[in-house]
């Protein structure tokens, strides 16, 4: 099955624990991630993406509705905000195609939080533990914002 949507958004930070800061492109280095952004390095999640549909959803839940608090993307520390991609049908093994050239596969989904972050401090939540999804670069590249997605899903 392939499906195919586009980044809404490339996001980096320099710590670890705070939201990231949208950027309009990145590049992805094979074994490591996104270039600059402190969650880089060679790991089984080097790269981390997550729904602007899934923000949106969390920005309704009554909880964070009562809070001053608008959510956006980079907000989950995600490096990849997609956006008309079904993260949710993705499984282990699943290849993600960037633009023309980039590749990565997915090797995680979901993650573990050993100590809460800084968006569960501030909305008592976070999407990244059930909706995140990781994966490895297998063929890097320079990423930018509005880049087709193609998933390849079998």
């Amino acid at each position: 099955m392939t499906s195919s949507g586009r980044i809404f958004s490339i996001n980096t930070s320099r710590v670890k624990g705070v939201p990231k800061t949208p950027v309009s492109e990145g590049t992805l280095i094979v074994g490591h991630g996104l270039e600059g952004d402190a969650h880089a390095g060679a790991a089984l999640r080097e790269v981390s993406l997550l729904s602007i549909e899934g923000i949106r959803t969390q920005k309704e839940c009554e909880r964070i509705k009562s809070k001053t608090i608008a959510l956006k993307e980079g907000d989950f520390a995600e490096n990849i905000t997609t956006e008309d991609v079904d993260l949710s049908r993705l499984k282990i093994g699943s290849t993600i195609k960037i633009g023309n050239e980039v590749i990565l596969e997915v090797t995680k989904i979901g993650k573990e939080c050993h100590k809460y972050c800084q968006i569960y401090y501030n909305i008592g939540s976070c999407i990244m533990p059930k909706q995140g999804i990781f994966a490895g670069v297998i063929k890097g590249g320079i990423i930018k914002k509005g880049d087709t997605i193609a998933v390849h899903n079998d």
